[in-house]
């Protein structure tokens, strides 16, 4: 589904704004390769909701070249997993906080961030770092527009991220 790649492509952002390195979750190996605190981010349990009838919003007008376009949203429900895991436990703590700060102030508009809960910091044996996973509960918002010429409608775009 690309709309879970969006928020987790989003949420990765902007950890690494926040100063910490952010990898997709797998596998977790990988934080052995870079110094300091390394946030592994998936999406996890996912619930779809459709909004206004049938996903349809309504009608927008193109500001540059006045065309209307049929408007559709979609909302999605779910779990965003974070990782951090370090060499050190001070890292670890470190990160986590950078990770926390990020999640619940620096996503972009389109996720609205709910409760996030930390796991005590743990040694994990397989990778041999200390590790402290959080989940965030949160809603992540989608748009979409139809075509020019009124026929299929563009991809979904996570509200507040502008795609290249």
């Amino acid at each position: 589904m690309r709309e879970l790649t969006q928020v987790r492509d989003a949420v990765m952002a902007a950890i690494r704004s926040a100063g910490l390195t952010a990898l997709p979750a797998f596998p977790p190996e990988r934080a052995k390769a870079y110094e300091g605190a390394v946030a592994a981010v998936a999406v996890g349990t996912v619930q779809g909701r459709a909004l206004g009838l049938c996903d349809y919003l309504g009608e927008t007008r193109d500001k540059e070249t006045g065309a209307v376009r049929e408007l559709y949203g979609k909302q999605l429900e779910g779990v965003v997993t974070v990782d951090v895991r370090g060499r050190r436990a001070a890292d670890c703590e470190a990160g986590c906080e950078t990770a926390a700060e990020a999640l619940l102030g620096a996503l972009p508009a389109g996720i609205r961030p709910g409760e996030l809960c930390w796991e005590a910091l743990a040694w994990e044996r397989e990778t041999g770092m200390f590790l402290r996973r959080g989940r965030l509960r949160c809603r992540a918002l989608f748009t979409a527009e139809s075509r020019e010429d009124g026929g299929e409608f563009l991809d979904f775009i996570l509200k507040g991220v502008v795609c290249n």
